[in-house]
């Protein structure tokens, strides 16, 4: 099983308050056997998460309670086994953060035909509400993947 492979994952959107929250706490549920986190290239430390963000996650019984933002550092990145990233220029910031983390970065969109999942920090209702069922989808195809 691909699941023995992976025993730690880590999320990586911009803010750390909006995507890479919600995809962990869906990964969470659906992969609770796992170790899975979130960070930020920029991440605004120590912050909750966005409003809008836990509004709707709310909406589709998705707590995001107690996230605080957290930076991704190199020294972060080694306790991972795979890193997820929402967007390719996340790829590239995490290469010159922690360049040794590269081969076990890919997007969270890989399975959706590598689509990136657009930031909808201070936009509208409906952004969030379509980047959270991308999110979701992009997450329940990881754990199907990830689970064999």
């Amino acid at each position: 099983m691909v699941i023995d492979m992976f025993k730690t994952i880590l999320v990586i959107c911009t803010g750390n308050i909006c995507r890479s929250p919600i995809a962990e706490r869906i990964l969470r549920k659906n992969l609770p056997e796992l170790k899975i986190d979130s960070a930020g290239t920029g991440a605004l430390v120590g912050k909750p998460a966005d409003d809008s963000a836990i509004a709707v996650s709310r909406k589709y019984m998705l707590d995001l309670d107690g996230h605080k933002g957290t930076q991704v550092t190199s020294l972060l990145t080694k306790n991972y086994d795979l890193i997820l990233v929402m967007e390719k220029q996340h790829i590239e910031q995490l290469s010159k953060i922690a360049p040794e983390a590269r081969g076990k970065t890919m997007l969270l969109g890989h399975w959706l035909a590598g689509k990136e999942i657009p930031d909808p920090y201070r936009k509208s209702e409906e952004a969030f509400e379509s980047v959270y069922k991308l999110i979701n989808e992009a997450c329940l195809l990881w754990a199907a993947k990830l689970r064999g």
